[in-house]
């Protein structure tokens, strides 16, 4: 791929409009639909999140490169921790899985907190790798 693809918009309250821009951005890097859909998937429990629980404001960014796609989730809030993206729901659970789901269908997620933020990158490769989803968390997560 020659130059990067690059994405950068306010997160918005219109989850169908944040949906179609990462699908159509994932489908422009040439992400293969089903592999799009499931980061569509994640970047929606992402987006969700900070709607919810971080204020309603932050940034999405995405890029895409050789590799795949990677989507960077900023917002000011910087309350995500590592303990909650580790968080195994239970058998019954009806709510907080959007996090769990996200470390499984991603095949990297990162957190930081620059300058008291939550930062979050989600990487999503054109191949499926053969990786278990443990294995593909960063060391940050472990």
């Amino acid at each position: 791929m020659g130059e990067r693809l690059a994405l950068d918009v306010p997160i918005s309250h219109d989850l169908a409009f944040m949906r179609d821009l990462v699908h159509c951005f994932a489908m422009e890097a040439g992400m293969t639909e089903h592999r799009a859909g499931l980061l569509v998937m994640a970047v929606n429990e992402i987006v969700t999140n900070v709607l919810e629980h971080a204020g309603g404001t932050g940034t999405l960014r995405a890029c895409g490169d050789e590799r795949g796609v990677t989507v960077h989730v900023t917002d000011d809030a910087g309350t995500l921790t590592t303990e909650h993206l580790q968080r195994v729901p239970g058998p019954v659970a009806t709510r907080g899985m959007g996090l769990w789901l996200v470390r499984q269908v991603c095949d990297e997620v990162w957190l930081d907190h620059p300058g008291g933020r939550t930062h979050l990158r989600l990487s999503m490769f054109f191949e499926d790798p053969a990786t278990s989803s443990a294995d593909r968390l960063s060391d940050e997560l472990r």
